[in-house]
C-alpha cells in the first residue's frame, strides 16, 4: 500500500515543550568583612545555595543565597575564627533559543546550577580589614509553556493496521542496491 498526497492531512496538536533555554556563565565578588582584623586567609568555602528561577522579560533571573566561610588567622597569626557571611544575587540568563509562538500564559520556567558557586580566589581587602573572594556559578534554564506544533496524518482503513505503510514512495531495496559498500572503508573516522 502506497500513501499519496491525497491521504495526508496536517493536524495541529497544541502540546507543552521546551519553549526557551538559555546558559550562562559567570564570575563574581563579594567582600566579607570579619569581626576582627584578618592576619591571613586560611580557607574560603561557600554552602548552603539555594535559588529559584523566575520569569523576567526576555530571559530567566535565577534568584539565589548561599553562605560564605572565612577561615581566617588574626592578632599576628596567635588566633583563628570563622566569619559567615550569608550572600543573596539575582543572575540574568538570556535565552539562546525562544519560540516566540508559545502560549504566555502556560510559561513555567527551570534552571540548574551546572556549576554550584564555588570560591576559586580568596585575597586580604586592600584596606586589610576584610577578605574579598572570587566566586564562578553556571546556569542553565528552560522554560516550559504550550505551543502549537503540526503533524502529517493520513487515511486508513481500520482492516490496515497489519499491513506495511510504503512511505518511500518505491521500491526502497532498490536505493541500497546503489550504495557503494567500500565507501565506509575509506572514511576516516
Amino acid at each position: 500500500m502506497s500513501i499519496t498526497d491525497r491521504d495526508l492531512h496536517v493536524r495541529e496538536i497544541i502540546t507543552k515543550a521546551v519553549c526557551g533555554k538559555g546558559r550562562k556563565f559567570s564570575q563574581a565578588t563579594h567582600t566579607v568583612h570579619p569581626p576582627h582584623k584578618p592576619s591571613s586567609i586560611l580557607g574560603a568555602w561557600l554552602i548552603n545555595h539555594q535559588y529559584e528561577a523566575v520569569k523576567s522579560g526576555d530571559c530567566i533571573e535565577v534568584v539565589g543565597t548561599y553562605d560564605v566561610n572565612i577561615w581566617y588567622s588574626h592578632e599576628g597569626n596567635s588566633k583563628t575564627d570563622v566569619a559567615k557571611e550569608t550572600v543573596s544575587y539575582v543572575e540574568a540568563v538570556p535565552f539562546s533559543y525562544l519560540d516566540p509562538k508559545h502560549r504566555a500564559a502556560t510559561e513555567e520556567v527551570m534552571a540548574e546550577a551546572t556549576q554550584e558557586p564555588n570560591c576559586v580566589e580568596a585575597t586580604l581587602s586592600a584596606d586589610g580589614s576584610g577578605v574579598v573572594i572570587r566566586v564562578e556559578r553556571e546556569y542553565k534554564v528552560e522554560m516550559v509553556a504550550e505551543t502549537k506544533v503540526c503533524v502529517v496524518t493520513c487515511d486508513s482503513p481500520d482492516d490496515d493496521d497489519d499491513k506495511d505503510l510504503d512511505f518511500y514512495g518505491g521500491d526502497e531495496e532498490a536505493d541500497f542496491e546503489e550504495l557503494d559498500p567500500d565507501l565506509l572503508d575509506d572514511l576516516d573516522v
